[in-house]
């Protein structure tokens, strides 16, 4: 009788149990707040191009059109206190820290009214009050800065994390193994997020790159990694999630590569000849994070009228950055002088 009980309740514990109800990685009010994140870096990129189609932003203009799943995603998984470094795609990342969209379009157009009082522009802008210390032009570069701001989260013993954004072409830079390599000597808690939107300057991945899987570039140093759907905001917050819950932990860093997509050029001088329109098309039709996040909202139950009313608000936002930018005066000269050092005792 004992043995039959033991072999039922063996049989029992072989079966297939029903899985527990997993949560949802955004509730319907943080998936309205994504959608509105998401729609917010779309039109500001969007005017940007405007903008410096018309010649009122010079030099290097890199916009993030395609990629806004990505950044707000992961700023979902952030507590006060974490930092964020990318490179010189980077205006999304900071509207996503919560950086003014005045502010940022006042430095596109070189205004004194922006971050960086208009001497940094598109590439150059930083806001420690956001946690974002900057885009930065020379490839790979802010890698091993992101690396050291871990750094100083480790020496401080708390529970800090460092973003640290760069792409699949700056992936195959010395310095972005030689940062893997002591992040993970020291168990540093830093997430390594590769941007792969498929191509460099203009090289797509397959030409640039040995590596077919890039969340694995990592694990000669015991690194671990995972290939997230970039163009899903929910995606990229469960994977943000699972790499911040890591770092926190003392586990030491973390590699996610977000599979994404640029729809414009490299920059806006690129033309973008080295691939179809209709492959971009494609991807607007089939991929696209903002209309992906807008169709899970409607199918929960958002109606229209509220979709439209944050369209409407966006729209005034970026109308009145846009405005704000061309009426701020240009830098004075003696604008020249300052925040070049910084002077002993006002650090």
């Amino acid at each position: 009788m004992a043995q039959a009980a033991e072999t039922a309740t063996a049989n029992k514990q072989r079966r297939p149990q029903p899985a527990e109800a997993k949560a949802p990685a955004m509730t319907p009010e943080q998936l309205l707040r994504a959608y509105r994140d998401m729609l917010l870096i779309r039109r500001f990129e969007e005017k940007a191009g405007q903008l410096y189609g018309m010649g009122l932003i010079g030099g290097f203009c890199h916009l993030y059109i395609g990629q806004e799943a990505i950044v707000v995603g992961m700023q979902a998984c952030l507590e006060p206190g974490d930092q964020v470094i990318t490179s010189y795609r980077d205006h999304g990342h900071m509207l996503a820290t919560g950086m003014e969209a005045r502010g940022v379009m006042a430095e596109l157009t070189g205004r004194s009214g922006g971050y960086s009082k208009g001497k940094g522009g598109s590439m150059h802008m930083f806001s420690r009050e956001k946690g974002f210390f900057g885009g930065h032009g020379i490839v790979g570069a802010q890698v091993a800065l992101g690396t050291g701001l871990a750094f100083a989260n480790w020496y401080r013993e708390g529970r800090n994390v460092s973003l640290t954004y760069f792409g699949e072409g700056a992936s195959n830079q010395g310095q972005v193994f030689e940062s893997f390599n002591l992040a993970a000597l020291m168990k540093l808690p830093c997430i390594y997020i590769i941007e792969n939107n498929k191509y460099a300057m203009g090289t797509s991945l397959e030409r640039g790159s040995a590596s077919r899987d890039l969340s694995k570039n990592g694990a000669a140093w015991g690194i671990p990694g995972e290939q997230v759907d970039g163009m899903d905001v929910t995606a990229v917050k469960e994977a943000g999630q699972r790499a911040a819950a890591h770092c926190r932990d003392g586990n030491g860093p973390y590699l996610l590569e977000m599979k994404t997509y640029r729809y414009r050029g490299h920059s806006m001088s690129d033309p973008a000849k080295y691939r179809k329109r209709e492959e971009v098309q494609q991807m607007r039709d089939q991929s696209d994070p903002i209309e992906k996040c807008k169709k899970m909202l409607l199918d929960g139950g958002t109606g229209e009228a509220e979709i439209k009313k944050i369209d409407d608000e966006i729209k005034a936002i970026v109308q009145d950055a846009a405005d704000f930018a061309q009426s701020s005066p240009e830098p004075d000269e003696k604008e020249l002088w300052t925040d070049v050092l910084i002077e002993e005792g006002a650090r």
